[in-house]
């Protein structure tokens, strides 16, 4: 269950209007300067166009988590116990939950087992990591990187789950209604990629676009309700901010097709056992991960420091 509501100090319509103001907040300023907007001469990955775009979205994630961190000690009931009400604590700042961290990870590793084995194995990118942490190094030396793995988790957690959660459990939201229409908010702020993608890319037929907007709603909206589910489970932002720049790094996980192990000739390639044998480890793990993540899907995030109970 959540903690107690406020009496009457936020309601319902009143925590979503907040969210939904957030967002708002979040996505306008991307538009607000030629810097920031999308133009059919210069690409998103433009280091001077992400630098701009970073800018702004922490100034607004800076804003709105304050804004929270003000108003949760007026709209939460007195009455509730210290640490239900502490605004870092609600918010997920501290406790840090290091091992909440590292639960969550090893949950979200489990799910994504056959996408780790094709990109370790398959691609050969053990050996990238062997060689000096190479993608690591890359989160440092480009600007997409930094932007997918550290600044968007950042930002988006921060404000998606660290300041707007919070309200929405002081208000009383019932758990399923912020696992599972929250996240929609979430969904829908990443539409305004529809029109960027339009400005940036004019010669794709409309409907590839529209399809291209719907995956993306949909992904994005079901990764919002497991970020909602952890963070409620947990209690720590460090959590989902991991796991969402995990799950970046990875993207979506292949469904159909075969896998091509890197170690293999042309003339190997050829012989459908060899390629029979790896892809079929994949589409094991696949789903064997997928029942494991299940079944430890309550147990890996159990935590003293979850924000509800369920």
């Amino acid at each position: 269950m959540a903690p107690p509501p406020s009496s009457g100090a936020l309601t319902q319509p009143q925590a979503f209007g907040l969210l939904a103001a957030y967002t708002l907040v979040y996505v306008l300023p991307l538009y607000a300067s030629p810097q920031t907007r999308a133009s059919p001469g210069r690409s998103r990955d433009a280091p001077e166009a992400i630098r701009a775009r970073i800018t702004a979205v922490s100034l607004s994630t800076t804003a709105c988590s304050l804004a929270t961190l003000l108003l949760l000690p007026h709209v939460c009931d007195a009455t509730a116990a210290a640490t239900s009400c502490s605004p870092l604590r609600l918010m997920g700042y501290w406790p840090v939950g290091l091992a909440e961290t590292l639960k969550s990870c090893l949950l979200t590793g489990l799910l994504f087992a056959a996408p780790l084995y094709e990109a370790l194995v398959i691609d050969g990118g053990w050996r990238e990591w062997i060689s000096g942490f190479q993608p690591l190094r890359d989160i440092w030396a480009e600007w997409p990187a930094w932007r997918n793995l550290v600044a968007g988790p950042v930002t988006e957690e921060c404000l998606f789950r660290s300041a707007a959660i919070p309200l929405l459990l002081v208000a009383g939201s019932s758990l399923s209604r912020i696992i599972l229409l929250s996240p929609v908010v979430f969904g829908l702020a990443h539409l305004h990629h529809f029109y960027e993608f339009r400005v940036t890319h004019p010669q794709t037929p409309l409907v590839a676009a529209i399809a291209r907007s719907v995956l993306q709603f949909s992904y994005t909206s079901v990764f919002g309700a497991y970020a909602n589910f952890l963070f409620l489970r947990t209690g720590s932002l460090l959590a989902v901010v991991v796991v969402h720049a995990f799950c970046n790094s990875m993207g979506l996980p292949r469904v159909w097709g075969a896998v091509q192990p890197y170690w293999l000739s042309e003339d190997d390639a050829a012989r459908p056992a060899r390629v029979i044998l790896w892809s079929g480890i994949y589409y094991a793990l696949l789903v064997g991960g997928s029942v494991a993540w299940w079944k430890n899907l309550y147990f890996l995030t159990e935590s003293p420091l979850a924000l509800a109970v369920f």
